[in-house]
């Protein structure tokens, strides 16, 4: 995708404001280089597999098949899940048709990624001829390049039909409603077109002709993961769960994604936190709340379009009941001892008898939301942050420059965006900021009362995942306090609160551990925020409220992001960055886009 496409989708997106309505802090500390990352998610993988151990990570599942067993389509009734002994759902059903793409809601910690593990390691009684895969982790570092293990996975799933397939013919006969979908899907992934079909896929998820080849061992976290996400298109099992797919994707593979997985004809299960994405997949969404599964048709806008008027409905039919409630036992209790009277309040507790048998109307329980701000912060007069004629490359020599010649300035009202695909050197950028890096030509220029705060891609990695988040902040800051309440509060200024404050770390949901790393980066008081990716994880009522906090706060601001509704919502000027260049878009506001 060209500059231009990418910036009209961004700049488009922001005059269209109107109608379309993991994770460690480096407060003034430089963001970790590859090595140290790496070491900290081993450090997290440790603890994790350690808490497995010990059976932290249970879960409890009940759940009958309702279906016919050789269907495409799974049906389950009387569902139930149990994390940790906390009951995320309970007698629901969960029905998932054959060729629909479900875009799966709920806020952060409701059990989404619980759920579709649940699915994936087929503790629920889906039949063995659908077959699972759930995208959670990356391709296994090893000596094969990019393609290379595709079209390896391809080729082992391929033999692996064969197998079911010869299985199912000695089973069941030719005649068998499942074999004939196995024959016709074998048919289809044709193993003389592998590299060719794979390459295509690759390419569209940010892979160039050299990094197609690279070794899977060499490849960042993040990259394995496009890998592993190719594979799952690539093969495209019956059954596809994604959890949040595009965490790992720069702008340009999400619009590819996008226009990839709305034409999938298999049964699809999404967690994402774009709208825009959403919007573009999904055919269902399935909203987990008050421990139901509940189904709408069509794509977000539709979904929140119809929940709203089912829920106008309901609360006009609350409140018409109980005007009903009252006015009965209004006139049961001025009944006294007349006769007529007596039958009359006799016949109309009856009717409230009836009421209570048949179940009262129950108000709307509105959504948990919440608002947090970063503290306001003393204004520093510019040159806050500036970059004069800067030059960069890791390895010092010129032919390898990611920056040339750069001049910028970022200053205390900034709000900046910095978009382009991924390995051209977003987050570089953002460590030549806090002076983790140091320019190969140039000046980067700093106020001498600058404070910087940085969120980055893998923020989980600072948190004890063996402490609660209360014991953590509190440890932490053990100078500013050592109240539990004063702790609580500030957690709960950020949609962590009861069991959720108290639990172990390592128990949370993404989200949730997001929302522990922007308490931190609040109670630290930066007067600059650089963010990277900081919506990754979140819900959609909190990644508004972020961009809520970002508008409020008086302090400069510097986003990596591929969500188009935080751009939306927040961006003045968006720089888009190219291989030793940056090309820089001013979004106007309102009355100048006219």
């Amino acid at each position: 995708m060209k500059d231009s496409q990418i910036s009209k989708k961004v700049v488009g997106g922001m005059k269209e404001r109107r109608k379309l309505m993991r994770t460690k802090i480096h407060v003034g500390n430089p963001l970790p280089d590859d090595a140290t990352s790496t070491k900290k998610m081993d450090e997290v993988k440790r603890l994790a597999e350690q808490m497995d151990k010990h059976g932290l990570s249970d879960r409890v599942t009940t759940g009958v098949l309702s279906s016919l067993k050789a269907s495409r389509d799974v049906k389950i009734t009387s569902v139930s899940l149990v994390f940790h002994g906390r009951v995320l759902i309970s007698d629901t059903t969960l029905e998932l048709t054959y060729g629909r793409r479900y875009g799966l809601l709920g806020e952060n910690g409701c059990g989404k990624s619980t759920l579709l593990k649940a699915i994936d390691k087929r503790e629920y009684p889906i039949p063995e001829h659908v077959d699972i895969y759930l995208l959670n982790e990356g391709a296994p570092p090893s000596e094969l390049g990019a393609l290379a293990w595709v079209v390896r996975e391809a080729e082992n799933e391929m033999e692996r039909l064969d197998k079911q397939a010869e299985q199912i013919l000695e089973d069941e006969g030719p005649e068998s409603p499942v074999l004939m979908d196995l024959y016709e899907r074998m048919e289809t992934m044709d193993p003389s077109t592998f590299a060719t079909r794979a390459s295509l896929i690759l390419t569209g998820l940010g892979f160039n002709k050299k990094t197609i080849q690279k070794k899977t061992k060499d490849m960042s976290g993040g990259w394995r993961m496009r890998v592993a996400l190719a594979k799952a298109l690539f093969v495209k099992p019956s059954l596809l769960l994604l959890d949040d797919p595009t965490a790992h994707l720069d702008l340009e593979a999400c619009v590819w994604l996008e226009e990839y997985l709305k034409k999938w004809d298999r049964t699809l299960v999404l967690v994402s936190h774009s709208m825009d994405f959403l919007n573009g997949v999904c055919s269902n969404m399935i909203d987990m709340r008050q421990k139901k599964l509940m189904y709408y048709g069509g794509n977000y806008d539709s979904y929140s379009k119809t929940r709203s008027e089912q829920e106008t409905n309901q609360m006009k039919a609350y409140q018409k009941q109980q005007d009903e409630i009252v006015h009965i036992k209004k006139f049961i209790a001025s009944a006294g001892t007349y006769a007529n009277l007596v039958r009359q309040a006799k016949s109309r507790q009856k009717i409230l008898d009836k009421m209570e048998a048949d179940g009262f109307i129950q108000p709307v329980e509105t959504d948990r939301v919440f608002t947090f701000r970063f503290a306001d912060v003393e204004k520093l007069p510019p040159p806050v942050l500036s970059f004069d004629d800067v030059t960069f490359s890791y390895s010092g020599d010129p032919k390898d420059d990611l920056y040339r010649h750069l001049d910028l300035g970022v200053d205390m009202d900034s709000r900046t965006a910095l978009v382009g695909p991924n390995g051209v050197g977003k987050s570089t950028l953002l460590r030549l900021m806090t002076g983790a890096l140091s320019p190969t030509g140039g000046v980067v220029s700093r106020h001498t009362h600058l404070k910087m705060g940085v969120y980055s891609q893998h923020s989980s990695e600072q948190l004890d995942l063996t402490k609660s988040a209360l014991d953590f902040v509190r440890d932490k800051y053990a100078d500013k306090s050592q109240d539990y309440q004063y702790w609580r509060q500030q957690l709960g200024k950020y949609g962590l609160s009861g069991e959720s404050q108290t639990a172990l770390m390592g128990t949370l949901s993404e989200g949730q551990k997001s929302r522990i790393v922007f308490a931190l980066l609040a109670i630290d008081g930066p007067n600059m925020l650089l963010l990277d990716e900081p919506t990754n994880g979140l819900d959609i009522p909190t990644i508004d409220s972020l961009a809520d906090a970002i508008n409020a706060f008086t302090g400069g601001v510097v986003v990596v992001s591929h969500d188009f509704r935080l751009l939306d919502k927040i961006a003045k000027d968006i720089m888009g960055l190219r291989a030793s260049s940056i090309a820089a878009w001013l979004v106007l506001d309102d009355r100048a886009m006219g």
